[in-house]
């Protein structure tokens, strides 16, 4: 009976694989010269003032009158519901409607204390920013490790400056908040050979949303692709139980706490896909479909681009093909774009996939400046188009009277009143 490889955290990374080599996902490179250990300060330094920037615009939003009541509304009255004690529902979605048959996110119940200390949406978004934050650390101290101190600086600043974070911390508040940390600890975990953290950092993502179901299983199929047998029982374990959840959820537990008997989402994957509604709709759907209209081609572009699209010479990428997947078949427009949350699952996996591609291909000295000077500029270039942009703005922070107005009139709302 074998059992699963231990954790090697402490080991470099030829230890953890074979000789020469960064682990079972590598193809070969020199081993890492970086050094191991706690965040450095400098690394709390950048994760701190990420933090206070995507606080600071999801809160001059909020102030300026720019949330909406999908979604920020719906989670605001979910984690209320937590907070005193109920299952969630959401008054915005209807009378009583059961938010856990719309997405089921129990995780959303761990920033319940949080709204009993402060009963306010603006828990929820100075959350969304600590989590996503957050997930900038494994990241860094991942690149840290195999590609050194300024590699991680450029890698930690270039993830946590992305336009997918940026345009989901200007986005409301989503359950996804949860799943980049997840995502950054897990994926670091299993570049570095370490296949029973990253299984353990995974599993918790099934509690984020039901579709993180599929990129749990792709975690465990990375697990098991190479190594012995025990690591392959680890692996298809987690695929195995990835794969069972998301159709349990979407085929049992949510139609059942759903008031319609169904899971509504599914209708977004049920258009005919073209002309004739039959096969030759479906195949279309399956090959061209993913990559028309040009928005879709140019959103898979613009994942890629802040990596240079070096990402796509590592395995580690091959976790965001299901979200991507779900997002092209979908007949729901704003899937298809950049603007929104949809692509903040991503940019976790993208720049996992940079770190695990420079550290195989061992990149170092003219090489790996060029790379992260290139990545760099990619996510600067971006920036302005960002929400993060809106920052910059002499708009975002104009006193305007009709926002004044329209505060002093919500004050005299009573607590709890209906309008």
């Amino acid at each position: 009976m074998h059992a699963p490889p231990a954790d090697t955290a402490a080991l470099p990374p030829q230890q953890s694989g074979a000789p020469g080599r960064a682990g079972p996902l590598a193809a070969g490179g020199p081993p890492a010269a970086g050094r191991s250990g706690p965040p450095p300060l400098w690394m709390w330094a950048l994760v701190s003032g990420l933090f206070l920037a995507y606080a600071t615009l999801s809160l001059r939003t909020h102030e300026r009158l720019l949330s909406h009541s999908f979604d920020l509304a719906i989670f605001e009255q979910a984690v209320r519901s937590y907070a005193e004690g109920r299952l969630p529902v959401s008054e915005v979605k209807g009378p009583g409607f059961p938010v856990l048959g719309d997405h089921f996110s129990p995780v959303l119940a761990l920033l319940a204390p949080a709204h009993l200390l402060f009963p306010s949406a603006r828990t929820l978004l100075v959350a969304q920013a600590a989590l996503i934050a957050a997930s900038v650390l494994p990241l860094a101290l991942w690149a840290r490790r195999a590609l050194g101190g300024a590699a991680a600086a450029v890698i930690g600043l270039a993830y946590g400056l992305s336009w997918g974070v940026a345009n989901a911390v200007g986005f409301d508040f989503h359950e996804w908040a949860f799943a980049v940390p997840l995502l950054a600890c897990s994926l670091a975990a299993l570049g570095q050979d370490r296949p029973r953290a990253a299984a353990l950092w995974a599993l918790p993502l099934l509690l984020v949303k039901e579709d993180m179901g599929a990129t749990v299983a792709a975690i465990g199929l990375l697990i098991a692709w190479r190594g012995g047998p025990g690591r392959r029982r680890l692996g298809l374990a987690t695929a195995a139980a990835g794969a069972a959840w998301t159709l349990l959820a979407v085929l049992v537990v949510l139609p059942a706490l759903n008031p319609g008997g169904e899971y509504f989402y599914a209708g977004f994957l049920g258009g005919s896909g073209g002309a004739d509604g039959g096969f030759a709709a479906l195949l279309h759907k399956g090959t061209l479909g993913l990559v028309t209209p040009d928005e879709k081609a140019v959103t898979l572009v613009l994942i890629l681009a802040p990596t240079l699209f070096l990402a796509l010479r590592s395995p580690l990428l091959l976790v965001a093909v299901p979200t991507l997947l779900w997002r092209g078949l979908s007949d729901y427009a704003p899937h298809w774009g950049t603007g929104y949350h949809y692509s903040l699952t991503a940019m976790p996996v993208v720049f996992a996939a940079f770190v695990h591609a420079l550290e195989r291909r061992g990149t170092t000295g003219p090489g790996l400046r060029r790379a992260l000077a290139g990545a760099a500029g990619v996510c600067l270039l971006l920036l302005p188009g960002s929400s993060l942009g809106k920052l910059a703005e002499a708009e975002m922070w104009r006193a305007e009277p009709r926002i004044a107005a329209a505060h002093r009139m919500m004050a005299r709302i009573p607590d709890g009143a209906q309008v």
